[in-house]
């Protein structure tokens, strides 16, 4: 009896490469900081060419697993920001909507600001002092907010010392950056009650008050969908790919 075979979907060589040395790396067998063996010796261990070793390096370069030092090639670990920026482009290409971003920054923020009141430290309470100042002087030039806004979040983020969250937040950040540069210039009047909810986050960080810095965080994202819908902003549309 007649039958169709597929062909065989092989995995390039290069990416065994980059696989094997990939769960070494996760598994703690190669450490950070560890130096890698020469190409041509890799590439002798592994029973593959040079050059397939090269690209399969490569390949953890790109992701961050891998860093030059000089010739030596040494075990890395990826920076948030690029894992974020990665998560961010993965996203965009999935058409997340305005929507999608909004629903997740709204647990999101809220348990960023309870955690940091409990954790706060002196020197992030003064980052954040800082900050607010940099936003008073944005506000009071007649300047969009948005980057302060941002950067303020982050550290409010970065106070809860918690780097699972950090890493769950940070492609949502930048998301939300682009509903907020969307609607800023539509809604100037907007800048006077972003800051009013900057110091009353910060006052809520001071005091410790985890349940109040959480209220405040979660106004705020209302106060993000309420600004989408009178600036006209559709949020169920997708995020469009960054250019």
């Amino acid at each position: 009896m007649a039958f169709e075979i597929e062909k065989l979907q092989l995995a390039p060589a290069y990416r065994a490469v980059s696989d094997d040395l990939r769960r070494r790396i996760v598994d703690g067998s190669l450490r950070q900081g560890d130096s890698l063996p020469a190409e041509t010796e890799l590439a002798a261990r592994l029973g593959v060419h040079r050059s397939t070793v090269r690209e399969g390096l490569r390949q953890l370069e790109q992701e961050g697993l891998l860093r030059r030092d000089g010739k030596k090639l040494l075990v890395s670990m990826p920076r948030q920001a690029d894992l974020a920026m990665a998560a961010e482009r993965a996203l965009r290409l999935r058409q997340v909507s305005y929507r999608d971003v909004w629903q997740v920054a709204s647990v999101l923020e809220p348990l960023c600001a309870s955690l940091a009141a409990q954790s706060i430290s002196a020197e992030e309470l003064a980052a954040l002092e800082r900050c607010l100042a940099r936003t008073e002087a944005v506000v009071a030039g007649g300047q969009s907010p948005v980057d302060t806004d941002i950067e303020f979040l982050s550290l409010v983020a970065a106070a809860t010392h918690n780097p699972a969250l950090l890493l769950a937040r940070g492609p949502i950040s930048l998301l939300m950056r682009a509903g907020y540069a969307a609607i800023a210039p539509v809604l100037p009047q907007s800048g006077p009650r972003l800051l009013e909810v900057h110091r009353q986050l910060l006052d809520a960080l001071r005091r410790g008050d985890a349940a109040a810095a959480e209220g405040v965080a979660r106004r705020h994202m209302q106060d993000y969908r309420r600004g989408c819908e009178v600036a006209g902003l559709d949020i169920s549309q997708p995020i469009p790919p960054l250019g």
